[in-house]
């Protein structure tokens, strides 16, 4: 059974940080690419960080400089480091674990990001 489990999340203010995980059990972890997504409330998910199996990374336009996604494939796990948090990055984030090759494409439950004062 596959499970991605993201933790991490919570409020805070603008201008803070937050380091979300995303613990992956049930798969190669290794093989996957890995992505942090989120939606705010009436919005479509969203991209917002993305690292290969490889390690290559990619990022939202909104996040460069701010949010950094890291991988840790001896935990089977997956980080996103958010700081200079915006009120406008307040939004439910998923872990996804897509392998294309096999088809294989999995979402955690996700994990409230709010950020106000």
């Amino acid at each position: 059974q596959v499970q991605l489990v993201e933790s991490g999340g919570g409020l805070v203010q603008p201008g803070g940080s937050l380091r979300l995980s995303c613990a992956a059990s049930g798969i190669l972890f290794s093989i996957y690419d890995m992505g942090w997504y989120h939606q705010a409330p009436g919005k479509q998910r969203e991209l917002v960080a993305y690292i290969t199996s490889g390690g290559s990374t990619k990022y939202a336009d909104s996040v460069k400089g701010r949010f950094t996604i890291s991988r840790d494939n001896a935990k089977n796990t997956a980080y996103l480091q958010m700081n200079s948090l915006k009120p406008e990055d307040t939004a439910v984030y998923y872990c996804n674990a897509e392998n294309l090759p096999l088809a294989h494409d999995y979402w955690g439950q996700g994990t409230q990001v709010t950020v106000s004062s």
